[in-house]
């Protein structure tokens, strides 16, 4: 029996929804407690429970981030209107993942998980491409109307002084939707030093593109500040190390992300990080297969799946069913945050378990044991497709023969 690895400092825990629930405890149990004796702060971001705390437990997770510097969070659920009946909630609550970034004022960054026997949909990508997502502002702390009829619609700034800039935004005929967005400049700019901070880190080239020519005060903000951040504090270390820092319009950057061999990070606006976060992961393989960090300007860092709560899978399960869910993204947010917990209070045996535990992972995948959305993939090996269990199994035998050895 192997001496569980000790942890010195707590890291926060998010449990969340549906069936990325269900794999939660069964990645914790047969992956994580074994081995390690876990110190964590728990958090239930289940919609239940956010709906009983009145979302005060959202904030409360973020708020312990930031006291501890590390957390690991689990899929939740955006509760739409649907949802809004089915577990009888008091309020349509906003994404926690937006009210998290919104507090930690983050930087998500997004990077595939390869495997050898799955090619790329795109054939010249031959490197990870890392998504880099401004997670602040923009449509996610949208105001919203549903203009009812004829109207005219104004956009207005009174500053402190009471004095008022104001602009006509349209004369509705009829009826129709109305939508305001906002950012800040301090989140802007953070979000720009995360990028080409990272960059340097992982010694990748940076590129960034908005629509500039289209939005001339919002997106051609972003714009500016990003050159002025690189010129004023980023260059002279971009250029030492080799590595460039590339803007330009964001059709132009998605044709160049196509052609591409991949390697670099690719700097997106919250809205068109979401978006293409999850056609960067497709084309790689699967939703399932991407890693996530939140990283805030003070270096916290909160670690999660960058998908959903597989709905489908979950309402199979609960009818007894035993699904063949892909666990990897929720594993590697769970190795992430042990890692990183390891590099902040100094502890070797911890940082060694994360990269030992993402290795027997990848050594899994890679002899061709795999869950369904990956067997349909695979090229050019035998495939033996499990179901969840089968697989964190067959995980946990490698992983013990690999800390044995």
């Amino acid at each position: 029996m192997m001496k569980k690895i000790q942890m010195t400092t707590p890291i926060v825990e998010m449990d969340g929804d549906e069936m990325t629930r269900v794999l939660w405890k069964m990645i914790k149990d047969e992956l994580i407690l074994p081995f390690v004796e876990l110190k964590s702060e728990y958090y239930d971001l289940g919609l239940k429970h956010r709906d009983e705390t009145n979302d005060e437990v959202t904030v409360q997770a973020a708020l312990a981030n930031k006291k501890y510097g590390v957390s690991v969070k689990c899929a939740t659920i955006t509760p739409n209107a649907q949802r809004m009946d089915e577990y009888n909630l008091h309020k349509m609550w906003k994404s926690p993942n937006g009210t998290i970034r919104a507090i930690l004022d983050g930087t998500v960054f997004r990077t595939p998980i390869m495997i050898d026997p799955i090619s790329p949909v795109v054939k010249n990508w031959k490197k990870p491409i890392t998504i880099a997502r401004h997670a602040f502002g923009d449509i996610y702390k949208a105001t919203e109307i549903k203009v009812p009829g004829a109207g005219v619609a104004k956009l207005s700034f009174t500053d402190e002084k009471g004095e008022t800039i104001s602009k006509e935004i349209f004369t509705f005929e009829g009826a129709g939707v109305l939508q305001g967005q906002f950012n800040k400049e301090d989140s802007i700019y953070s979000f720009a030093r995360s990028c080409f901070a990272y960059a340097l880190d992982a010694k990748q080239d940076l590129w960034f593109g908005a629509k500039d020519t289209i939005s001339k005060t919002y997106d051609h903000r972003f714009k500016d500040i990003f050159q002025e951040v690189y010129d004023n504090e980023y260059k002279e270390q971009f250029e030492k190390a080799g590595i460039t820092y590339f803007y330009s319009l964001i059709d132009d950057i998605v044709a160049r992300v196509i052609r591409s061999e991949g390697g670099f990070i690719w700097a997106c606006k919250n809205y068109d990080g979401d978006v293409m976060s999850d056609m960067v992961s497709t084309a790689f393989g699967s939703l399932a297969m991407m890693t996530s960090v939140l990283v805030s300007p003070e270096g916290n860092y909160e670690y999660e799946a960058a998908h959903g709560t597989v709905t489908r899978h979950y309402y199979r399960y609960l009818e007894g069913e035993k699904t063949s869910t892909n666990p990897m993204a929720t594993i590697f947010a769970w190795s992430g945050a042990l890692r990183k917990r390891g590099e902040k209070d100094g502890l070797d045996e911890l940082i060694h378990f994360a990269d030992t535990l993402e290795k027997a992972c990848l050594d899994t995948l890679n002899s061709g044991v795999m869950t369904k959305d990956l067997t349909r993939l695979a090229e050019n090996i035998e495939v033996t497709e499990v179901n969840s269990e089968e697989f964190l199994r067959a995980i946990r035998s490698r992983l013990e023969t690999l800390l044995e050895s």
